[in-house]
């Protein structure tokens, strides 16, 4: 069962009422779940409205893409998903969220942060620029059918606090806390988050995704430069990233040709 929403979540959430539109009206918290996108998911099959939220301290079963295991200590991250209705914002809700999440964590603490396509939000490292440290991700989900689109449920996983990653993650894995080095309350970024999505969202309903497109590539230069792996139908092919198109797809120059890479695991050179 939902629990009360924390007293930081909820005066960040009051103070950003006005700028996070329907997002986070109806607001769904625990201490710890499963997942916050099969949570999100039965609320929408049940009728949930657009812009209802879950939100919770812990996950047992939280995931990324491919499948992925998403790491959820107790307390040292925030996990949020958000029930999306609306077809025209889907096909660019993946981007969408990592723009939102990378200006939100940016207004609410000052840490600049990158996106590495599609969905991962990256501090940068100077010493290895091949091995930026993760921060967020983000992960949408659909539920079609016969008549289309039913929702999109957007979760996204934010890692705020310095805890013991698991020894695959520990090289690759960082937090607000351990950039900044000192302590970050998850209200403001939470509150920072919906509101920046909520701008994206309206864009995409006026039909202004450029405008979500052209952020995007503000904030992720890597995928305008370096070598990428990617996988084929007849295998794996190495290229130099040239951006996304106007779809979202990443661009890759192989040989003489260019390549549109929509899914599947891309590994950054």
């Amino acid at each position: 069962m939902p629990e009360p929403v924390p007293q930081e979540l909820e005066a960040a959430l009051r103070s950003s009422a006005a700028r996070r539109g329907r997002l986070g009206v109806e607001i769904h918290y625990f201490t710890e779940t499963g997942s916050t996108n099969d949570v999100a998911a039965a609320l929408a099959d049940g009728g949930s409205p657009e812009g209802t939220l879950v939100v919770a301290s812990s996950q047992t079963a939280g995931r990324g893409r491919l499948g992925r295991r998403w790491h959820s200590p107790p307390d040292a991250g925030l996990y949020v998903s958000l029930i999306v209705r609306n077809p025209s914002a889907a096909p660019f809700l993946t981007l969408a969220g990592g723009v939102a999440v990378a200006q939100g964590i940016t207004r609410a603490t000052a840490l600049p942060v990158q996106i590495k396509w599609p969905n991962d939000i990256i501090v940068p490292d100077s010493a290895r620029p091949s091995r930026p440290r993760k921060l967020a991700g983000i992960l949408a989900e659909a539920s079609s059918g016969a008549e289309g689109l039913i929702y999109v449920i957007l979760g996204f996983g934010i890692n705020l606090r310095t805890t013991a990653y698991p020894p695959e993650l520990r090289d690759r894995a960082t937090s607000i806390e351990a950039e900044l080095g000192r302590p970050v309350d998850a209200g403001p970024v939470l509150a920072e988050t919906l509101a920046a999505l909520s701008s994206c969202l309206s864009s995409l309903e006026k039909g202004m995704a450029l405008r979500v497109l052209e952020d995007w590539r503000m904030l992720s230069p890597s995928s305008r430069s370096g070598g990428v792996e990617f996988g084929t139908p007849s295998g794996r092919v190495e290229g130099v990233a040239l951006g996304i198109d106007d779809t979202g797809a990443l661009l890759v120059r192989v040989g003489g040709r260019i390549e549109r890479v929509i899914a599947g695991e891309v590994v950054w050179k």
